[in-house]
């Protein structure tokens, strides 16, 4: 009896749907593939969705298709939020009081970064979520007045981001994939290549 064999989808290129430049950096760790770019117009409203996971993996759905719809090809979206310790989604920071606020609120907790992701091509549409815990210190007025004034807490969720150096001395406990915070989850599109692509 012929065994089956199963259609092998190739691909050489991966196009990331995102201007975030923290992603195209962490991108580049997944060996085998060329990358480029592209920015992702897709309408970021996700109505009456609640869930971190619901939201980040509708999210990563509408920008890998938005991108896929003008250059085909294989694409990856994701997005990334920050759940408070009370179940607040914390998005980009608009001011310095806003910021600070999230300061407030995550310091001295521990809180939970979430990143849906989603592969698309032709064929197929693979897509998942990671979920990272981050435990912070108490607050320093220091470290976080320091932070906002250096602009660094306006272009990231939850107004901070985990590789800054600055803020090395509050980020006392991280289970799970460090990447996914900073804002893609290498380990887990790897797999999804591999057991999908």
């Amino acid at each position: 009896m012929r065994a089956r064999t199963r259609k092998i989808l190739k691909y050489s290129e991966i196009i990331l749907a995102s201007a975030s430049p923290r992603r195209r950096e962490l991108v580049k760790k997944i060996d085998g593939f060329s990358f480029t770019a592209k920015p992702s117009f897709a309408d970021e409203n996700y109505g009456g969705l609640s869930g971190a996971e619901e939201i980040t993996v509708f999210l990563a759905e509408k920008k890998a298709t938005e991108v896929f719809s003008r250059f085909g090809g294989l694409v990856l979206g994701a997005d990334t939020v920050v759940v408070s310790p009370s179940g607040e989604i914390l998005g980009k920071p608009s001011c310095a009081k806003q910021a600070e606020s999230m300061f407030a609120t995550l310091c001295g907790r521990t809180h939970t970064v979430v990143t849906g992701v989603c592969l698309l091509c032709k064929e197929k549409k693979v897509a998942k979520f990671e979920k990272t815990y981050v435990t912070f210190g108490a607050f320093d007025e220091k470290i976080v007045y320091n932070y906002i004034e250096s602009g660094n807490a306006y272009d990231k969720a939850g107004g901070y981001g985990i590789q800054d150096a600055e803020l090395k001395p509050l980020i006392k406990r991280v289970d799970g994939d460090v990447d996914n915070v900073i804002g893609l989850p290498v380990r887990l599109v790897k797999e999804m290549l591999k057991e999908s692509f």
